[in-house]
């Protein structure tokens, strides 16, 4: 199919620049939830390791979740990003569960999941530049878990 993606933009983290604020995470909530509550309404999370070192975590847009989901609400976009449809989900919570990094996060404030959609709001709100958006192939980093790998049905 011609018009499927080649490239998805993914979230780059620069530790070293991370100071800690979160600033990313509640500009991440005011995306999903128009709140700058973060954390739990954020599908980013800057965590800190048992040595001090900031890390990221968040959605890889490698699109295992696709094929997961029973009623198909979750599909690749033309810009690449893996996109759950809230008009179609159920809630679920089957990608919640399945997702092997984590990454496709619940909220009590609604039904439906929620994760990255390499909207850039993040790095947009990090003051130190710790957090940039940059394009890869999909088919680096992609992984199929069934032989559909999000096809139309």
């Amino acid at each position: 199919m011609s018009d499927t993606p080649k490239t998805v933009k993914i979230l780059r983290f620069h530790p070293e620049k991370c100071d800690g604020g979160r600033g990313c995470e509640k500009a991440c909530s005011q995306v999903h939830f128009k709140t700058d509550e973060g954390r739990d309404k954020s599908a980013i999370h800057i965590l800190k390791d048992k040595n001090g070192e900031y890390k990221l975590h968040v959605c890889d847009q490698r699109g295992l979740c696709l094929d997961i989901c029973p009623v198909g609400a979750l599909n690749r976009r033309k810009s690449g990003v893996v996109f759950l449809d809230k008009n179609v989900c159920i809630g679920c919570q089957a990608c919640v569960g399945f997702c092997p990094i984590g990454a496709m996060r619940k909220s009590d404030a609604r039904i439906e999941p929620f994760k990255c959609i390499s909207c850039g709001a993040c790095v947009r709100a990090c003051p130190n530049g710790a957090l940039e958006l940059v394009v890869v192939n999909i088919d680096d980093i992609k992984q199929v878990v069934y032989h559909k790998q999000g096809v139309d049905k």
